[in-house]
């Protein structure tokens, strides 16, 4: 499922649901997302759990700007969102960092 957005007209902010499928989390235990909107914790925001074995996370961005982030399963193994706005390369390895957009 690709990352969904709900933009409010009279507000700054814009609700975003970041989802990890299943075959992404490759059978993770525990899932957090770590990008520019926490400071790039690897704690501060849990994902939880679904049945099906996807993880998701609702979150409130301020509109107009782009955000750098990256998944952490079981506390080892970064992983991209597979259907990211956009990808750009990360400043400290020779990956990509996935990005989400709240420009309307």
């Amino acid at each position: 499922m690709p990352i969904s957005k709900k933009f409010y007209k009279t507000k700054n902010t814009c609700e975003v649901t970041f989802t990890l499928s299943a075959k992404a989390a490759k059978g993770a235990e525990k899932v957090w997302l770590a990008g520019d909107f926490n400071s790039w914790s690897s704690s501060d925001t849990p994902m939880k759990k679904a049945a099906n074995g996807s993880f998701s996370v609702k979150l409130k961005l301020e509109k107009g700007k782009e955000y750098q982030f990256r998944y952490l399963l079981d506390g080892k193994q970064w992983e991209n969102d597979w259907k990211a706005d956009k990808y750009i390369p990360a400043p400290f390895s020779c990956t990509d960092n996935s990005v989400v957009s709240t420009i309307e």
